[in-house]
């Protein structure tokens, strides 16, 4: 029998390689980053175009490399950072196994550009496919300029998979965010297609959470810090004020290296317990510096999943310091961008000529403002309830509008958006005998066949869903002016996607201005929209917009429709009059699919007689 198996080429085996590294032109940008931090540079220049796929360039000023380098590090498995076992164990850059560049050059064509000493001759560098293209002296500045061009040029099929060039984009936003977060002394800059994105100067962390995310932050972040034996904690976590109710601004650092971690979002949740409502995730960009022995960071081919050797301690720390940071909040005094958390005492955040008295009676307000409003209210109306002069309005609306007369009996037939049973009824569901509101979150009314519960949520939800995609198809939608505009400042990223979608958005009723490269002015909303909280809704459709497009790859009419519908429905906990509840009811069973919301949670639910009769037997 004859050997069947070989060794397969290095062009071969740098392609299987970078299927691992390279799966977007996020995972570019992040290696090309990380390189250039790596290299000392103070001074780093990210250019982009087409979302990556055409142009992806990094420019810096950093140490750069000798001819035989250049060439050196697109070899497989070349690297300056280790040359033991033992030297994986005391890792401190970025890169070190030696696989992005060679990864790179095999499925794009690269152009390297650099040079260690500018009073000398530097080096060009090109390669196309892993096939050098050409080797050469050339004059060029001290540092390094690497231009990545078509990305997947030669596996058509890869391409295929990647999105839309704003999606792309996206990602790659979020890379450099990464990468600016954990090297706050190094300026960077982001420039798209031309456009200049972010213009980060070097300075303090504070600052530059403040120029990425935007000027609210600026009031709304507070200075953490924390330290064991095993481990110190530094950063900052966000005032519930700035929580994101979809979406994660959670950034975790180790040794400045960027890391997930459900385990510690966790404590970072837990810390922040009855102060954010459900399903809201607080901002957080926190910093663990350890030994590198005690921790791993070459268990995945990202790099972004570690493993602590005592991960129970990490745990514990992170959690004890976000909630000592939130705990101080109401004692501290407006943040100090003229200082910095990582080198100024951590108590002189908050001793500022308080004494134990001041501190004390805040801690107690602190405590006392987020204790549960309705716990001794509660307890008053359970004693109260056996009273016969007790009065449930405080409960529960009742219709005064009741006849005796029987309902005329009509067939309605609906179907769900996930093709369950057709469920037929035989109610007239405009005109209810009796209705009433529970623990303001669930209208109950009376049919014919027994009583009706329906989530006034969901069911608004629905009704709002079908509307709004209604809007979009038709381009009919009303829009009432604003009294005053409402001028929006946004990140770069939500800037973006607000000029994408603004042909939907006005579709919907909306009215804006471009007031520049972060700013945007509301001049009208749909005219149906909830007045008062504007800005709130607005933010809340493009967060929830960028969760339904990119987490769950819904179309844009769909993701749009749900976010707007998801963000101005009525909530739970809230007041219905007995017009609202009539009418959400009359609406919900005019939709041409009433029996789920939009986002698949029952709308409604019938109890029979016979489940009646059998609650009580």
């Amino acid at each position: 029998m004859s050997d069947i198996i070989k060794l397969l080429p290095d062009h071969l085996a740098n392609q299987i390689a970078a299927g691992e590294v390279v799966q977007r032109p996020a995972n570019v940008v992040k290696e090309l980053l990380e390189n250039s931090v790596d290299a000392l540079s103070t001074k780093i220049q990210l250019i982009v175009r087409d979302g990556g796929n055409q142009l992806i360039q990094v420019i810096d000023n950093g140490k750069g490399m000798s001819h035989t380098d250049s060439r050196m590090c697109f070899e497989r498995h070349a690297t300056s950072k280790i040359s033991k076992a033992e030297d994986l164990f005391s890792i401190r850059t970025m890169g070190f196994r030696g696989e992005a560049m060679a990864s790179i050059a095999a499925v794009a064509q690269v152009e390297l550009r650099t040079n260690t000493d500018p009073d000398t001759l530097g080096t060009l560098l090109r390669i196309e496919g892993s096939e050098i293209k050409a080797h050469e002296p050339v004059q060029t500045n001290r540092g390094s300029n690497i231009q990545v061009k078509n990305l997947f040029f030669n596996l058509p099929a890869r391409r295929n998979f990647l999105k839309t060039n704003t999606v792309e984009f996206s990602h790659i936003i979020e890379e450099f965010i990464k990468v600016a977060l954990a090297n706050p002394e190094i300026h960077f800059s982001l420039t798209n297609n031309g456009q200049l994105i972010y213009e980060l100067p070097a300075g303090k962390l504070s600052n530059r959470i403040v120029d990425i995310f935007g000027k609210n932050y600026r009031e709304n972040i507070i200075p953490c810090r924390e330290e064991i034996v095993l481990a110190k904690v530094t950063g900052y976590v966000g005032k519930p004020d700035i929580a994101k109710k979809k979406g994660r601004e959670i950034y975790f650092f180790v040794n400045d290296r960027f890391f997930k971690s459900y385990y510690l979002n966790h404590a970072v949740k837990t810390a922040f317990d009855k102060l954010l409502p459900e399903e809201t995730n607080p901002f957080v960009c926190l910093f663990v510096q350890i030994d590198p022995e005690h921790v791993d960071v070459n268990i995945h081919p990202t790099k972004t999943e570690i493993k602590f050797d005592d991960e129970n301690s990490i745990y514990g720390l992170i959690h004890a310091a976000v909630k000592k940071a939130i705990g101080t909040t109401l004692v501290a005094t407006a943040l100090d961008f003229d200082s910095d958390v990582n080198l100024v005492p951590f108590s002189n955040y908050f001793n500022n000529n308080n004494n134990s008295s001041q501190h004390s009676s805040n801690q107690t307000n602190y405590n006392s403002n987020y204790s549960k409003p309705n716990e001794n209210s509660n307890l008053r109306n359970w004693k109260n309830l056996y009273s016969p002069n007790f009065d449930r309005s405080d409960d529960i609306e009742i219709n005064p509008l009741s006849s005796n007369a029987e309902p005329e009996q009509t067939l309605l037939t609906f179907g769900s958006s996930i093709n369950r049973e057709t469920i037929n009824i035989t109610e007239k569901y405009n005109e209810p005998k009796v209705i009433f509101q529970i623990h303001n979150t669930y209208i109950l009314t009376q049919v014919k066949s027994g009583v009706m519960l329906i989530d006034q949520q969901a069911a608004h939800q629905r009704i709002l869903f079908e509307k709004y995609s209604n809007n979009l198809q038709t381009q009919n939608a009303h829009s009432q002016q604003c009294l005053f505009p409402i001028k929006l400042s946004m990140s770069p990223n939500d800037y973006l996607v607000v000029c994408e979608i603004e042909p939907d958005l006005i579709a919907l009723g909306f009215s804006l201005s471009f007031l520049g490269t972060d700013t945007i002015s509301i001049n009208g909303t749909p005219a149906d929209m909830p007045s008062g909280n504007e800005k709130e809704i607005f933010e809340g459709i493009i967060e929830q917009f960028k969760v339904n497009k990119h987490e769950l790859s819904l179309g844009t009419h769909e993701s749009l429709a749900k976010s707007i519908a998801s963000r101005s429905c009525v909530k739970k906990n809230q007041r219905l009059s007995m017009e609202e509840m009539n009418s959400i009811i009359n609406q919900l069973f005019a939709c041409k699919e009433p029996a789920y919301s939009p986002y698949n949670v029952k709308t409604f639910t019938i109890i029979d007689h016979q489940k009646l009769y059998e609650l009580f037997r």
